[in-house]
């Protein structure tokens, strides 16, 4: 079903298409009780029938009604509807990722103040038992003053809630360039996969470019388990050492290893000369390339083996006949 402005859906008028996924379409509209606007998100009419789309959006609309923090979009509690849809907070801005493509990358200074926003969002929503758990620039609203908004809880996370694991989600969260190695290994993304995914989008904003690399999905998973990133101070010189590792520390590799929170990341930031700088191999061995050529061989080798194995069997049974 598509929306023109000024159709009127239950007591919303739609003002504006403002954006379309393969999900769902974003409408502008204006609450005709109170004139508040709102944002319309309808999911297309293909997708609602698909139980694993339908999850998400129960669980996004659930957990957008029971947070209510400035760097949180807002869900309305409307029960008066005619069809499936959400009725959400509007907010005045665009995508962190938009904000990307138009600078490539930020001075440190409006990239350090853009993430210490998020990890205040994120320190609320991790005390009330949820894991953003798809944290990437297409997920964070900023709005001319830098404030922030995190948006898209689909695939969170919250306490009590039925398990939807990586493997199953695989084509839904799209890119893999913010992805925790543990959400690699099929493991459950805790609080700390969500300060993996903001020390990347760190990283992001001050090089202009992600940590991880590959022609594939599947290669900048295997990077990222493999391989260490080129040092942020070797792209770009303004990042100061104590910055450096400050990323280093929120993506490291071993969750028990990163910042154990949001305020604890967030602390560091708003004081870097505290920030003690650590001998790290990462540093000096950052050209060393690894590949996972010792699983792939052997997988060429059992592919080599079958017709051999076939062939043995077949003149074993000839033999006995």
């Amino acid at each position: 079903m598509t929306l023109h402005p000024g159709d009127q859906l239950d007591h919303y008028r739609v003002e504006k298409l403002v954006a379309r996924s393969g999900m769902a379409s974003i409408y502008r509209a204006a609450d005709v009780r109170n004139n508040r606007v709102v944002a319309l998100k309808i999911p297309h009419p293909e997708v609602e029938s698909d139980p694993l789309f339908f999850d998400r959006f129960k669980r996004e609309e659930e957990i957008g009604k029971k947070l209510d923090h400035p760097g949180v979009m807002k869900v309305y509690d409307d029960r008066e509807r005619s069809r499936i849809y959400m009725a959400m907070e509007w907010v005045d801005g665009q995508l962190l990722r938009q904000v990307l493509v138009q600078q490539d990358k930020l001075p440190p200074e409006r990239a350090v103040r853009i993430t210490l926003g998020i990890l205040e969002a994120l320190d609320y929503i991790h005390s009330h038992g949820v894991v953003h758990r798809d944290l990437k620039p297409e997920n964070i609203m900023v709005d001319s003053q830098d404030h922030v908004k995190l948006i898209d809880f689909g695939i969170a996370g919250a306490e009590g809630s039925r398990r939807l694991t990586f493997a199953k989600l695989t084509a839904a969260m799209g890119t893999p360039d913010y992805i925790s190695p543990e959400q690699v290994k099929s493991k459950r993304g805790d609080a700390r996969s969500d300060i993996y995914a903001v020390g990347v989008m760190l990283y992001e904003m001050l090089t202009g470019q992600v940590p991880f690399r590959g022609p594939n999905p599947f290669a900048i998973m295997n990077d990222r388990l493999l391989n260490n990133p080129i040092p942020p101070r070797e792209i770009n010189s303004e990042i100061s050492p104590q910055l450096q590792e400050i990323i280093y520390r929120a993506i490291e590799r071993n969750p028990a290893n990163r910042y154990a929170s949001a305020r604890e990341f967030a602390k560091d930031l708003q004081n870097p000369e505290q920030v003690g700088i650590a001998d790290r191999a990462e540093l000096r061995d950052w050209k060393k390339r690894r590949t996972p050529w010792l699983r792939q061989a052997l997988f060429y080798v059992l592919l080599a083996m079958i017709p051999v194995v076939i062939f043995s069997l077949l003149l074993f049974f000839a033999k006995r006949k």
